[in-house]
């Protein structure tokens, strides 16, 4: 542990955070951690050696900051970027490993919260032995932590003495708010089901932690707010019946650092918001099929674009790219297509004049960013929370469009691709590509207005000490 461990003084809110060990989870906490600072709040930061360069030189922790380094098991790399999705299990195994370490740590620091994320579920029993209130801090939207939520899927379905089944996974849970008929498709359903109720062995699957989770911690604090998820927020409460707070969006602060003059050079030569960016973050990875369906698809659309391609990191990133892309694609392209595959300064190149459209993933913070930029939103979701937050965009809030795709196992064509894309940047003035801009255009002045998203963090700070 740092030597400049302190324990907080009583006029003083301590909180330590401790999010899982994937960067996008840990870049909300950084940012949740970063606003509470700025109002006085003592922050201790945990995570383990591997994630401290990054935290402090990419996602911007503030360098007054206590950073905790943990004690992680060496023979498990500190983060999910470095393990394939087959050895994900042993990430899990790892952090329950240090659950007497991280007591340690806590009864040393003596915070007044804990805020955690979703796989420790160990977290609750401990700091509550410590006088500590735990806090899950979720950097999943309300839309998708009400609908997954499995305290009331898994009661519906004991009720009928059963297994929960794909076919109640489709289908929203008792009480849903119904702002639109809101169901998923067959291959979201099975993808959410292998994430949250199959289970692997004897150690507990999702669905068994987010319960222990969600009926032993203290309270709940969404990464949203009632203006964007309201019902969804208000739905998810009434199924706890417990404390269930707002931090706001958590709009990323202005990066400090300089886009690369190879960025810079290349997306200079392109007019104001005519440049695609298609990314899908740095742990997604598509099958041969896609990537060819995807990159043809930004061919047809005669834009210029960046195309993010990654790959588990045992491949050779340049050899599979060789062997994915259609053949001739790249010198196709040459002169309005650029193919990358690695870390991007995502942030700054959404930030640049040139760049319009955001083709990705859905990822609540993705998002956000694109948003805030202004830049046209296409989501294209593969797993878990980012199909309901794609939902959430298009058709609750009206500022994107979805790829339309197969049910059964969602492949999508070029057609598809290149229908949403035209929609949002060719087909301006009709709809529904015009009532898209216009939506976007208003929540982009909702995120950006600083008094309303300071107060999110206000209250929440005034909420967090009524509860000490």
């Amino acid at each position: 542990m740092s030597s400049e461990t302190k324990t907080n003084g009583n006029d003083e809110l301590h909180v330590a955070m401790f999010p899982f060990l994937a960067f996008g989870h840990i870049s909300p906490f950084v940012q949740l951690s970063n606003k509470l600072f700025s109002h006085g709040i003592h922050i201790s930061f945990l995570s383990p050696a591997y994630n401290i360069p990054k935290i402090k030189a990419t996602f911007n922790l503030n360098p007054a900051i206590q950073i905790i380094t943990l004690d992680f098991p060496s023979n498990i790399p500190g983060n999910t970027s470095e393990l394939h999705p087959d050895n994900f299990g042993s990430i899990f195994h790892a952090l329950d490993s240090m659950q007497d370490h991280v007591r340690t740590l806590l009864l040393k620091l003596k915070p007044h919260f804990v805020f955690f994320d979703f796989a420790q579920n160990w977290i609750p029993k401990i700091a509550s032995e410590l006088g500590i209130k735990s806090v899950h801090f979720s950097v999943y939207s309300a839309i998708s932590g009400s609908y997954l939520s499995p305290n009331s899927r898994l009661s519906s379905a004991e009720a009928e003495n059963r297994d929960i089944t794909l076919e109640d996974i489709k289908n929203p849970p008792v009480g849903y708010p119904e702002k639109h008929k809101l169901s998923l498709q067959t291959f979201q359903a099975r993808t959410i089901f292998m994430m949250i109720f199959q289970r692997y062995g004897n150690n507990p699957n999702g669905s068994d932690r987010v319960i222990q989770i969600l009926s032993e911690c203290s309270l709940i604090v969404f990464k949203s707010c009632r203006e964007i998820e309201g019902p969804y927020i208000d739905h998810f409460q009434n199924q706890l019946k417990k404390p269930v707070l707002v931090s706001g969006v958590l709009v990323p602060e202005p990066s400090t650092d300089v886009l690369d003059e190879k960025w810079t050079k290349w997306l200079d030569n392109f007019p104001a918001k005519s440049v695609i960016l298609c990314s899908f973050g740095s742990e997604t990875f598509l099958s041969d099929e896609q990537i060819n369906e995807l990159a043809t698809g930004l061919e047809l659309t005669n834009l210029p674009f960046i195309l993010v391609l990654n790959f588990p990191s045992n491949l050779n990133a340049e050899v599979e790219l060789e062997r994915a892309l259609p053949k001739g694609f790249r010198e196709r392209v040459k002169s309005r297509g650029i193919v990358h595959s690695g870390w991007l300064q995502q942030q700054l190149v959404l930030k640049h004049a040139s760049v319009g459209c955001y083709v990705c993933h859905a990822g609540f913070s993705s998002v956000i960013e694109a948003m805030v930029n202004d830049c046209q939103l296409v989501l294209l979701p593969f797993k878990g929370d980012q199909f309901l937050n794609s939902k959430l965009i298009a058709y609750d809030l009206k500022a994107g469009i979805e790829v339309k795709r197969r049910d059964e196992d969602g492949f999508f064509e070029k057609e598809e691709l290149l229908e949403a894309v035209r929609g949002v940047m060719v087909e301006v003035d009709k709809e529904p590509g015009k009532e898209i801009r216009e939506n976007h255009k208003k929540w982009r002045e909702f995120l950006l207005d600083e008094e309303i998203q300071n107060k999110f963090i206000i209250d929440l700070i005034q909420q967090l000490k009524s509860l000490v």
